[in-house]
């Protein structure tokens, strides 16, 4: 205990911080692993169903829960985790970050963006799942369900962006805002997925838990560049221009 107590101490917030962050991500591949094992097994069929039939009428499974214009709703809320927006979200956030010279941090966003894309489309294809039959879908579907695509690279895109916004500020009810928002809007994105029969709620769990260990390690990426100096600074003609 003396030996971990001195280590603890020789240790500053920063270093805590980093190792919990890495703790987390190896926890976010072994719930994944954990996950992906199950399905693969099929003891996630009946969870599966029972969540998916809950969301629609008793009467006409075919019918989702509510009146149309909420099943509109959930098509406007699947969009926000569609290709589209995140590429707007991620080509805007980044022309910014290159406006106040912080090139490589712009670098990060795409990574989070781009880099989950790809990791989740090569996860696809390797587990081939089919999309859910027992409903109608309430979208158009190209690819294997899981793990959800939407569910990930908007937990990936949204996540870096809050983290990084949380590094900008001091205040501590101002980080917890943006990371709250990133968590609500890639949980109505996930739900959604689910509510319009497009995916299993598992394919939705595996999205959510790959997407937020991705943007836990683009987050890591940035605070690297962060302490190694090597995010763009403005030179003085730079800041001579700006003013």
């Amino acid at each position: 205990m003396s030996y971990l107590k001195n280590v603890l101490n020789r240790l500053g917030g920063r270093e805590l911080t980093v190792v919990a962050v890495l703790f987390a991500i190896l926890a976010s591949i072994w719930c994944f692993a954990e996950l992906a094992d199950e399905v693969l097994e099929g003891s996630t069929e009946s969870f599966d169903q029972t969540l998916l039939l809950a969301m629609r009428s008793q009467a006409d499974p075919a019918d989702p829960l509510g009146p149309g214009w909420v099943e509109e709703i959930g098509r406007d809320l699947t969009a926000l985790g569609g290709n589209v927006v995140l590429s707007l979200v991620t080509l805007i956030v980044m022309g910014y970050l290159v406006l106040i010279h912080h090139r490589r941090l712009a670098l990060v966003v795409l990574i989070a963006s781009l880099g989950s894309l790809g990791v989740n489309t090569a996860l696809k294809n390797s587990f081939e799942r089919e999309r859910p039959s027992l409903v109608p879908h309430g979208a158009q579907v190209y690819t294997a369900s899981f793990p959800s695509g939407h569910s990930m690279v908007a937990a990936s895109t949204y996540l870096t962006l809050a983290l990084l916004l949380g590094r900008a500020e001091r205040r501590r009810r101002l980080k917890a805002y943006w990371l709250l928002a990133a968590l609500v809007v890639t949980a109505l994105v996930g739900v959604s997925r689910v509510y319009l029969g497009v995916h299993w709620p598992t394919d939705v769990l595996a999205g959510w838990t790959a997407g937020a260990g991705w943007a836990m390690l683009c987050g890591l990426l940035a605070v690297w560049l962060q302490r190694h100096g090597q995010l763009d600074r403005p030179t003085a003609g730079e800041v001579v221009d700006e003013q």
